[in-house]
C-alpha cells in the first residue's frame, strides 16, 4: 500500500474532500408557492426509520418555506441537469420562480405538499422529525416518507461538490460485498 505524501491545507477548504453525498435539488411549498434551492450539505442518519439531516441557511428562501411547513422533497438531479443545478443555486426564488425560470416539471408529491423535480433520477418525499438543532446550526432531520426512484441506470451520473463552482462526477464502481457482514 502506498502513503501519499502530505501538505498543510487551508481546513475551511477541507469541504473539498468531504461533502458529505450527491448535489440535490430540495424542493418546498408553503403559502401557495414552491420553491427549489440547491443543497450538497446533507447526511443519512438513521435506516428505519429513514432520517436524513439537511443544514439550510437561513439566509436560503426555502430556510423559511420549509420551517413553516415542515416538509421538503430531496430530488436527485444526475450530470445532465449541472448547468441547471448551478443556476437555481446561484439565484433567490423570493424574486423568481424557479420551476418556470428553469424548465422544470413540478409533479405533485403523494405525503407531502412539496413537489417532486419530474427530470430528476429519484425523489425523496419528508416530513420535518426533528428541529431541535435549527436554531443553532439551521439543521434540519427528516424521514424521508415516500420514495420515487427511476428504474435505471443502476449507477446514475450524480455530481458531489468540491467548492468554488467544481463538481465531480459519480464514477466507476467497486463491489466488495464478500468483505461486508450480515447484521440481522
Amino acid at each position: 500500500m502506498t502513503r501519499p505524501e502530505k501538505h498543510d491545507f487551508p481546513v475551511v477548504q477541507a469541504r473539498h474532500f468531504l461533502e458529505p453525498g450527491p448535489i440535490v435539488l430540495v424542493s418546498s411549498h408553503h403559502a401557495g408557492k414552491s420553491n427549489i434551492m440547491t443543497l450538497g450539505w446533507h447526511s443519512i442518519l438513521a435506516f428505519a426509520p429513514s432520517l436524513v439531516g439537511c443544514m439550510i441557511s437561513s439566509g436560503n428562501h426555502s430556510f423559511e418555506m420549509i420551517r413553516q411547513s415542515g416538509e421538503c422533497v430531496i430530488n436527485l438531479p444526475t450530470v445532465e441537469l449541472a448547468d441547471t443545478v448551478s443556476r437555481i443555486g446561484n439565484c433567490t426564488g423570493s424574486t423568481i420562480d424557479k420551476f418556470a425560470e428553469f424548465g422544470l416539471t413540478a409533479k405533485p408529491a403523494q405525503m407531502v405538499s412539496a413537489p417532486l423535480i419530474d427530470e430528476c433520477f429519484a425523489s425523496f418525499e419528508c416530513k420535518l422529525y426533528d428541529d431541535a438543532m435549527v436554531p443553532n446550526y439551521n439543521y434540519f432531520i427528516f424521514e424521508i416518507v415516500k420514495a420515487h426512484v427511476a428504474d435505471g441506470p443502476e449507477h446514475p451520473k450524480t455530481m458531489h461538490y468540491m467548492g468554488d463552482g467544481e463538481f465531480m462526477i459519480a464514477g466507476d464502481v467497486i463491489e466488495r460485498k464478500e468483505l461486508f457482514t450480515k447484521v440481522s
